[in-house]
């Protein structure tokens, strides 16, 4: 019952959804508001729809209705409740039905803002918020139904919405398949929503850059509205990436955060276009420049992100990350060369109107060094986009997956990266309009002298690797600019205003939640490049067999294997093999780690669960690989080093701090005179009274 009610539900949704953009279409043309209403009216109806086909889902996946294909795939009786809700995003089916639900809450939510000034916006934003829309509950409603259950028909087990004969009858297994143990880490409960709301929020900039193409609106009317919804956008994906990278760290046991694998790089991709687009969106508000390259962003953006989708469901490049094979795949590659053509062609069509309002005329000015930054993540976005799409052309053209590995992104990624944190030095430092090398050098001498007095105390102290000590110098470069900035403003508002230094720096971040916001995102940004500096070039690893009371020795820790033990939890459908180990730094006595391996029984899958001593300095990585029976006595390790890897960590929760700030709301500057007329007319009424 519960199944046929949530498919019904998923199919007036999807007839609903076509409704709203034909409605929106015909409204627009025909000069129709009653016609574009009824549009709106109807986008807001598909979120309670897909609400109550989700809740029927997730109805079915907690009470273990195994008939339902999607539940026996996805969830098991031993699992607990809260796992069985997130299997809701675990399977292919279930996550394309969250896609669309959350798309939904968006597109509902940004078609109840206030639409008086952007009124010629509203039809072609729900035009293009419902073929997105469409599409998806299109794959889900033709292709992939959660909804479909198994039938037992002439001794077969069939899958299959509806009975595929008259004598079928439903066929119920006695326990489900339950779910990737590597899903059922807390990092995976949180990392696919993040992922799914920056990716689902990106729709909506896209939606608002269509609509100003159409309509002929080339001012920057269509940024401003859309600036909150792409520093939000960028927000959660931002954290979701990060949260994947804890992921791996906690539970893939390789030691790393980051292996440049085809998803990682697929979600990686739109993250470079959005953030280049958050840079060059400030230079056409401020300059009325790069109208052009802003719309090309925020095309791409969407363009990746549905080709980020398809990689993740097509099956066509093998991934820890993705789902298995599907005929989806052929769909989303039509419907991204589709938009992006749409798109490319409306672009052309408006090219001339969208002319800058100014000229650059200095190759320092902060719009010059804003474009430069662009340039640069252009050029790793190229890197990444070739390394993905590269075994598919070697299987095209030679019949064999080639497949490009991590030591091809680092070479050739990494003075990009370095460029991009020289940048993130100066380019704030620099004037719009005009700036000079002797005025840039007037700002930056006094971070540049305390960058290198640091530098050369690491090289004194830590390291003479040439690549670190350019990285660390450029991260020391970027803290000081950028702490001095906060510095110079707190005390010209301090002398100004009469403050304490402390109540100035507080009011002056206030005023200017965007740039002090970006300024943090800058600091956070360092500190994260610290941990990747440090596992990526001093990283030791060593791996041995060990009877008991024997140790391995690595980067001045001993770990001495003390026992092994192994258990079953029934209740949990879990075997747990934990193993026991001293840990000693440079003979002194640390305590005990405890890696182990954890069997589940449903999905018959292993989880490698290291054992982990974190501290400011480094990480004490402990993975348990095999132990032998009880007679021999022995248990394999892999140990890992990991040298400043957790102020990747600590930068990443900086980094939440300083987007929430930046994306903060303020008022509109555009709205002052008419809230200021508002507060005027109250307070004559009240004086009146």
């Amino acid at each position: 019952m519960f199944a046929e009610f949530g498919y019904g539900v998923l199919l007036v949704s999807f007839i609903v959804t076509v409704y709203s953009g034909i409605a929106a279409v015909y409204g627009a043309m025909n000069k129709s508001a009653s016609l574009v209403e009824s549009a709106r009216r109807a986008q807001l109806l598909t979120f309670p729809l897909i609400t109550i086909s989700a809740l029927a889902l997730i109805y079915l996946l907690v009470n273990n209705h195994f008939e339902v294909a999607f539940v026996y795939e996805v969830t098991s009786r031993s699992m607990p409740t809260y796992l069985k809700v997130t299997a809701w995003w675990g399977g292919q089916a279930g996550s394309l039905v969250f896609w669309s639900w959350l798309l939904a809450v968006f597109t509902s939510a940004v078609t109840l803002r206030k639409w008086d000034r952007d009124i010629e916006f509203l039809p072609w934003v729900i035009v293009v918020s419902s073929i997105t829309l469409a599409f998806f509950l299109g794959m889900v409603v033709f292709y992939e139904n959660p909804f479909t259950r198994f039938w037992l028909s002439n001794g077969n087990v069939v899958p299959g919405m509806f009975p595929p004969s008259a004598a079928a009858t439903i066929f119920t297994p006695q326990d489900g398949q339950g779910l990737n143990p590597l899903l059922r880490h807390p990092g995976m409960i949180i990392h696919p929503p993040m992922l799914y709301l920056g990716f689902v929020s990106y729709v909506i900039p896209y939606a608002f850059a269509m609509a100003a193409l159409i309509t002929g609106r080339t001012d920057d009317r269509w940024t401003r509205i859309t600036r909150r919804w792409s520093l939000w956008a960028w927000l959660f994906l931002s954290f979701g990436l990060v949260l994947g990278g804890r992921w791996a760290y906690d539970v893939l046991g390789w030691g790393g955060y980051w292996g440049w694998d085809p998803v990682e790089i697929a979600a990686f991709m739109p993250w470079l276009t959005g953030t280049a687009f958050l840079h060059s969106v400030m230079i056409q508000e401020k300059r009325g420049m790069l109208k052009h390259w802003n719309m090309i962003l925020i095309i791409l953006t969407y363009a990746l992100v549905i080709f980020g989708t398809f990689l993740t469901r097509s099956g066509v490049l093998s991934s820890v990350h993705a789902f298995a094979n599907s005929p989806i795949g052929p769909f989303f590659m039509g419907f991204v060369s589709l938009s992006l053509i749409a798109s490319v062609a409306l672009l052309i069509k408006r090219w001339p109107e969208l002319r800058s309002e100014t000229e650059m005329k200095s190759m320092l000015s902060r719009e010059a060094l804003f474009l430069l930054n662009n340039l640069l993540f252009m050029s790793i976005l190229v890197v990444c986009f070739w390394g993905v799409i590269f075994p598919l052309i070697s299987e095209l053209f030679t019949g064999q997956k080639v497949t490009v590995g991590p030591p091809f992104y680092e070479r050739a990624t990494g003075p990009l990266f370095a460029g991009l944190l020289f940048l993130m030095a100066i380019a704030p430092l620099s004037a719009w309009g005009h700036s000079t090398v002797k005025t840039l050098g007037r700002a930056l001498w006094k971070s540049f002298a305390a960058a290198s007095i640091v530098t050369v105390v690491l090289i004194a102290t830590y390291t003479q690797n040439v690549y670190a000590v350019i990285g660390f110098f450029l991260i020391a470069l970027v803290l000081f600019a950028t702490l001095h900035e906060f510095w110079r403003g707190a005390r010209a508002r301090q002398k100004a205003q009469g403050e304490n230094f402390f109540s100035a720096l507080a009011n002056l971040m206030g005023r200017n939640r965007r740039r002090y916001g970006g300024y943090i995102i800058h600091i956070s940004m360092a500190l994260m490049a610290i941990g990747i500096l440090g596992i990526e070039i001093f990283q030791k690893e060593t791996q041995g067999t060990l009877s008991s009371g024997e140790e391995l020795n690595i980067a001045g820790y001993t770990v001495q294997y003390r026992e092994l033990a192994s258990w079953d939890d029934r209740g949990a459908g879990v075997n747990y093999t934990r193993a026991i180990v001293d840990v000693y730094e440079n003979g002194i006595y640390l305590g005990q780690l405890t890696p182990r391996i954890d069997y589940y029984f449903d999905s018959q899958q292993n989880m490698t669960i290291p054992g982990q001593r974190s501290t400011f300095k480094d990480d004490l990585y402990i993975l348990l690989v095999d132990w032998q029976p009880v007679s021999t006595i022995g248990a394999t390790f892999k140990i890992y080093v990991n040298p400043l890897v957790n102020w990747l960590w600590i930068g990443s929760i900086l980094f939440l701090f300083g987007v929430i700030f930046a994306a903060w709301p303020e008022n509109d500057p555009a709205d002052e005179p008419a809230r200021r007329k508002v507060t005027r007319d109250n307070r004559q009424a009240s004086a009146a009274d």
